[in-house]
């Protein structure tokens, strides 16, 4: 009997040594679906066809130069870094099916670089209930912001702060009081609206002109009579860049000149549309100007894009600092689990090239500082009031 309960005892052991033998075998960060030995799984879904797909493609461009810098250097804790870059046109329906396809197929690790407000909103119930990180979505949309959500990371500064920067701007250099919107009839649109009548009631004002254009289309007929007949001496445009483009066009060409203002949504599409009338358009923008390398951010950018053959671009450049914040909280999130990525995320300051960035668990957005640019003669100069303008 003895012998026997030795013998238990023995095969025991060894039973409790193979398992763990076999667990140490078996890299912790399996665990987590879009984490193997070698890869860690993104998902990204922007216009790569339609009236955005400039757009989208140079930010698929900006993010994919520096993932695979990365690459060449060895990756993240020795794992590769792969972006699946899914098409949806800007249209919400399909962002849907990207991401739902993202989260039940490809098991993404995390989501990276949506592009537009209304597909934010179209994907964030979905994202939520499966509790992926959603980082860098282009869009200033306050719904993004504030509740803070625990999933969702803005790079980029919000609509509000923006269009508080245009309405200050406006009344301080140029002593302008009447100022109208032309936006897009959707969750954009709204968004910046919002932000350009808080800004306007701060100081005591009221908007002066309100046109809309339905979203994903060029019908801006009826926008432009509105703020025509309300004559503004501003507009502030919340739009696309193809509607936006429209409405320059044709205000132009029927005397319609107050100062145009809006945010830097592909200005290299706006200036390839719009041709012309483009010039005098000025844009706040979320990083700065691609073609100033005063930062070092700047000058990897374009040291980095010229020699992986493509244009420098905005959109690009915003794109290229996301992907260069992702992989530093990537770097510093041991075990790689999104319940780590995400307490990485609320504690993480850096100096990206020159741009401070910064999160907190009560602070989901990590820039601060509005740039401002004009379009002349085809090219983005910076500016620093309006009066350069």
């Amino acid at each position: 009997m003895a012998l026997l309960f030795k013998l238990n005892s023995i095969l025991n052991k060894l039973f409790i040594l193979g398992l763990l033998l076999l667990l140490l075998s078996v890299p912790f960060s399996w665990a987590e679906e879009g984490v193997t030995e070698k890869e860690i799984l993104l998902g990204m879904s922007c216009a790569q066809s339609g009236p955005l797909s400039e757009v989208g493609m140079n930010m698929k461009q900006g993010a994919t130069v520096y993932f695979n810098k990365v690459n060449l250097a060895g990756g993240v804790q020795g794992r590769k870094i792969t972006l699946l870059a899914y098409d949806d046109g800007y249209d919400p329906a399909k962002a849907i099916a990207n991401t739902r396809k993202f989260i039940d197929q490809e098991k993404v690790f995390a989501l990276f670089g949506y592009l537009g407000s209304p597909i934010s909103a179209a994907v964030l119930p979905i994202f939520q209930k499966a509790g992926l990180p959603y980082f860098a979505p282009i869009t200033g949309a306050e719904f993004l912001r504030n509740p803070v959500n625990k999933y969702i990371f803005n790079l980029r500064v919000s609509l509000v702060d923006e269009t508080e920067v245009m309405v200050e701007r406006l009344t301080k250099d140029l002593q302008i009081r009447k100022i109208g919107v032309f936006a897009q009839d959707d969750a954009l649109g709204e968004a910046g609206r919002a932000g350009v009548i808080r800004a306007l009631r701060k100081r005591n004002m009221t908007l002066a002109g309100d046109g809309k254009v339905e979203r994903n289309t060029v019908n801006i007929d009826e926008a432009l009579d509105t703020l025509m007949k309300a004559n503004p001496e501003a507009v502030i445009m919340v739009a696309t860049h193809m509607p936006a483009s429209a409405f320059l066009k044709k205000a132009r060409s029927r005397g319609f000149t107050p100062k145009f203002l809006g945010f830097a949504f592909g200005p290299n599409a706006l200036i390839h549309e719009a041709g012309k009338a483009a010039d005098g358009f000025i844009m706040t923008q979320t990083v700065p100007n691609p073609s100033d390398s005063s930062l070092p951010i700047v000058k990897e950018y374009l040291s980095d894009t010229k020699a992986a053959g493509f244009t420098p671009d905005l959109m690009g450049l915003e794109m290229y600092v996301a992907a260069k914040v992702m992989v530093e909280a990537l770097k510093r999130t041991t075990p790689l689990t999104r319940e780590r990525l995400i307490f990485t995320m609320e504690n993480l300051k850096m100096d990206a090239g020159g741009l401070e960035v910064s999160f907190s668990p009560t602070d989901h957005q990590a820039l601060s500082q509005v740039f401002l640019t004009k379009i002349q003669d085809g090219r983005l100069i910076t500016i620093q009031s309006l009066k350069d303008s």
